[in-house]
């Protein structure tokens, strides 16, 4: 190292040198890029664009733009206090990835000293926003959806079992109610139906991606369910969760929130994804049916939000 961190006398880094060697990496050259990287931007924007789409079913049309703006502003806060969180939690398991290489963290370029600190001000402020400016409901599912990610996820179930995709669903799926309490301030249909989409949309998706990235994962030591049970349990995991998303996604049909167009692509698009899912236990190239799953599962998303929108009953 060019700045060795001198020791006491009990031989640990004294305070100063470790507030010195924090400073000096906080330093370092840093690009506005690298603070947006910090907070992982494609996952805010895809939380807000289901945050935005529950608060507009809840709305039917009759849209408070003002509330709309400070929830929107609050959960994108919430949601990057998580990014950046999990950023500094995981930063040596980073180390080993090829893909998160070359994140500020793990080249040098911030300390962990201040990303803790950054993270944890964006969180604050967010749930200062959702519970002053929105209502307390939705700041506190911000406060459940951010322990959930950060410390039951990240912290626990990520680095010790299988079942931290299951686990890290329930906090994927707030943003959507969020939006939805928002206007509503009560757990209705609406709420339920939302959250159920989000949470059975995430495993298939990830888990794609495990898949396409298994000996990445492996070598970091996460113990992903392809890492540890295989490809063909996995497969099977997958087609059950889109199976069951399948008719879960119709709700919001039956229960009145959304038109017909939506109803007709929820069931075009969600079988669309189960035949490619059954597809899988006979594709040659693994690797390449992963990533087609993977951008199909971002694309599903992304239409069903679209026409949530669009089609919702006035």
């Amino acid at each position: 190292m060019n700045n060795p961190i001198s020791l006491d006398a009990a031989g640990e880094p004294a305070a100063e040198a470790v507030q010195a060697a924090d400073s000096a990496a906080a330093k370092k050259s840093l690009s506005m890029r690298e603070f947006v990287n910090l907070m992982k931007p494609g996952i805010v924007f895809h939380n807000l664009i289901a945050a935005i789409a529950g608060f507009w079913v809840a709305s039917r049309w009759h849209v408070d733009w003002l509330l709309l703006l400070t929830m929107t502003v609050g959960t994108a806060l919430i949601v990057a206090s998580g990014c950046t969180l999990n950023n500094y939690l995981d930063r040596e398991l980073d180390a080993k990835m090829a893909r998160t290489q070359s994140r500020a963290l793990v080249t040098g370029k911030m300390s962990p000293r201040f990303v803790l600190g950054y993270g944890i001000t964006l969180g604050v402020l967010g749930t200062f926003v959702l519970g002053v400016l929105v209502n307390p409901l939705a700041a506190l599912l911000g406060l459940i959806g951010l322990f959930l990610y950060v410390w039951v996820y990240t912290m626990w179930f990520k680095r010790t079992s299988v079942w931290s995709t299951f686990v890290g669903s329930f906090s994927g799926a707030v943003p959507p109610v969020i939006g939805y309490v928002a206007v509503t301030q009560t757990m209705d249909a609406g709420a339920w139906i939302l959250f159920l989409i989000l949470f059975l949309w995430q495993p298939p998706h990830f888990w794609a991606l495990g898949i396409r990235r298994m000996e990445e994962y492996r070598a970091a030591g996460f113990p992903l369910l392809p890492v540890v049970r295989g490809s063909y349990v996995t497969k099977i995991s997958i087609v059950r969760y889109v199976v069951l998303l399948v008719p879960v996604s119709m709700l919001l049909y039956l229960y009145g929130y959304v038109g017909e167009v939506y109803m007709i692509a929820a069931a075009a698009l969600g079988l669309i994804w189960a035949f490619m899912s059954i597809a899988g236990f006979r594709a040659e190239d693994e690797n390449k049916w992963a990533k087609r799953m993977f951008v199909y599962s971002i694309n599903y998303l992304t239409i069903m939000i679209v026409l949530m929108i669009a089609n919702t009953v006035h």
